[in-house]
């Protein structure tokens, strides 16, 4: 039979490099590997033959078996699954056929140890057979049809796919093993990986020997155990295998609900933040089963998006075993072990924190911004929950700090949490919008995460009663306010504010206001500003300026909305330009002055100059002007 030969994707080859050039230490989970996509394969089967048992007639007890071969120096791994076709092969072998495939292709870095994690992450297991292995073999034949194939390759950029004899169903995977790795020839060694690693599996893994076959693991659901029967590393093993994963978990959370509802449900939250955490199609990773029977991995509304980051097993007791995954999506019975399932998660996240709160900040720092997508959009009645859960960076103290932190800080007088948004932590902190707060020591929200600027504005109920209020919105009325730290110097700068008003600032104002037209909506004196000359803030009912920009990046929004202008009266440069419009008509110093004023706010704003040219020109005359 002729064979064809083809050329891995891209992706696969640069891969494969790495796994047969830098995994040497860790490369026993191979067979942890191949097992769980034996598993997987059993799984599959078992479910389509709810509905079409002939797909099974004959051999209805699913198992993995292992078979070493000491004079060929082959190591066997075979299974009695789905099995799989020329189609299949193409896809699961040849391709990395998976969303988020060039997330992860930017994400190899040429490290070792980090290209490893990234590997785990990606759920492409069976490339680590060529860990051991200068050649793989699988032949396969998919459940239910006839042309059994042969897929081979050595793991240097091609594969060859032919079509090949075999009598029943499953996929059997053969390993010329390489010189040094003759260990996993050996029956001991064997068994040691098998129950390190795969004891957990609820299928029978036999090993044969002799004509003879041992099963070698538990062969018993890992979540139908009670939780003081199983180890922490029991724990682990089935994490790694459930999530393709090679970090520990963060937070095992194992449970038995009994009642209205009976289901058991082993959830793990990672240690690292997965590579895709962000990317459009990436759904989370919980594994439905019925009474054992795997069903899917992919049932919308089990887990809400927010905790994305799950990993683990959902058994339900109650749901028919033939029930399809399209009413899945509308069984009232799962959307409620859904809502109760996300009450625990959340629960347990709440006693980390409490019990654990530098460990709590790791999981902030990796997950924080997905858990906070939760207070967005759709009513959500975990959402007082989440803002409890949330932790903020701030202007007054160093790390992260909750709700609570703030308001147990508020000054006297003080009824609002304040918070600005922005791009970037560095950013944010340089803005002029913080110096009147800076002053008066009020503490501020630093807030840098995409989604910051679409769940606080949606805050309209606040938090303990306290209303949320952007500082780059609307009027900043610190006046009531007190300064602890000013005493009563701060109370009569107060009654100097009320009884002195500069006459000429209204004569600068009016010239600024011509000048710039309606590219401001208007020009006001400010009472935030304490080192800036100028800073541009949205009108109360105008939307916050940084979600403005993310929307226009967004191409949601075409032009920005017209700021108001705030000047500083007390800046050198104000004062000056305030006394020389007193004695001079508006004339093109004022008018320069004005437009460098505004274009000098954007860049504050980290928005560019409209005209790059007007501005060079405009400030070398008012250089040359100070030479002079």
């Amino acid at each position: 039979m002729s064979s064809k030969k083809r050329s891995f994707q891209a992706e696969v080859s640069k891969l494969l490099n790495i796994v047969a050039h830098s995994l040497y230490s860790e490369r026993e989970v191979f067979l942890r590997e191949l097992i769980s996509n034996s598993a997987d394969a059993c799984d599959k089967l078992r479910y389509l033959a709810l509905t079409d048992d002939k797909l099974v007639a004959g051999d209805t007890e699913f198992k993995v078996r292992i078979k070493a071969d000491k004079e060929a120096k082959t190591l066997i791994i075979s299974d009695n699954g789905i099995g799989m076709n020329e189609e299949d092969l193409d896809d699961n072998l040849g391709t990395i056929a998976r969303s988020g495939t060039g997330a992860f292709v930017e994400n190899l870095s040429g490290d070792e140890k980090q290209d490893v994690g990234l590997i785990g992450q990606f759920g492409v297991g069976f490339y680590s057979a060529f860990m051991v292995a200068d050649k793989v073999e699988v032949l396969t034949k998919r459940a239910g049809e006839k042309e059994a194939w042969l897929w081979s390759s050595d793991g240097l950029g091609e594969y060859t796919v032919e079509k090949a004899k075999k009598a029943d169903r499953g996929s059997q995977i053969t390993l010329f093993l390489k010189e040094d790795a003759s260990e996993y020839l050996e029956d001991l060694r064997l068994r040691t990986v098998v129950k390190a690693y795969s004891d957990h599996i609820a299928l029978p893994i036999t090993l044969e020997e002799d004509d003879k076959e041992e099963t070698i693991n538990e062969a018993s659901a890992l979540w139908t155990r009670s939780k003081s029967d199983i180890k922490d590393e029991q724990y682990s093993e089935f994490y790694k295998q459930v999530s393709s994963s090679y970090d520990e978990p963060w937070m095992t959370t194992h449970w038995k609900a009994e009642g209205r509802f009976e289901y058991s449900a082993l959830l793990f939250t990672p240690s690292n933040r997965p590579f895709d955490l962000f990317h459009p199609d990436r759904k989370h990773r919980v594994k439905l089963y019925v009474k054992r029977v795997f069903i899917t991995d992919d049932c919308e509304g089990l887990i809400p998006e927010y905790l994305r980051f799950t990993k683990g097993i959902i058994d339900c007791e109650d749901l028919p075993l033939n029930v399809s995954r399209e009413l899945l999506q509308k069984n009232q019975m799962l959307t409620a072990i859904g809502s109760a399932v996300s009450k625990r998660i959340i629960s347990e996240l709440a006693k980390k924190s409490e019990k654990e709160p530098d460990e709590y900040i790791k999981f902030w720092e990796n997950f924080g911004p997905v858990l906070k997508e939760g207070l967005y959009g759709t009513p959500n009645e975990n959402k007082p929950a989440l803002l409890e859960l949330s932790r903020f960076r701030s202007t007054t103290r160093d790390g992260y700090i909750s709700l609570k932190d703030y308001i147990g800080g508020m000054k006297e007088g003080q009824e609002t949490i304040y918070y600005i948004t922005g791009e970037n932590l560095e950013s944010i902190k340089n803005s002029p919008h913080l110096e009147g707060f800076a002053a008066k020591n009020i503490e501020v929200l630093l807030l840098s995460d995409p989604i910051d600027d679409f769940w606080i504005p949606s805050m309209f109920e606040g938090f303990e009663g306290k209303k949320f209020a952007s500082i780059t919105r609307g009027s900043a009325d610190l006046d009531n306010i007190e300064n602890s730290d000013d005493g009563d110097d701060d109370k009569s700068s107060k009654k100097s504010k009320t009884q002195k008003k500069d006459t000429n600032l209204s004569l600068l104002i009016a010239s600024i206001k011509l000048t710039l037209g309606e590219t401001v909506k208007d020009v006001k004196e400010s009472t935030r500003l304490t080192d800036s000359a100028c800073c541009l803030v949205a009108d109360e009912g105008d939307m916050d300026m940084n979600l403005e920009r993310i929307l226009r990046q967004h191409q949601q929004v075409q032009d920005a909305a017209p700021r108001v202008l705030e000047i500083n009266p007390k800046h050198p440069l104000i004062k000056g330009l305030a006394k020389k419009a007193k004695k001079e008509k508006p004339g093109q110093e004022i008018e320069d002055a004005a437009l460098l004023l505004f274009d000098q706010a954007r860049i504050l704003d980290g928005e560019p100059v409209s005209d790059v040219k007007a501005f060079a020109q405009r400030l070398s005359k008012v250089m040359e002007l100070g030479l002079v």
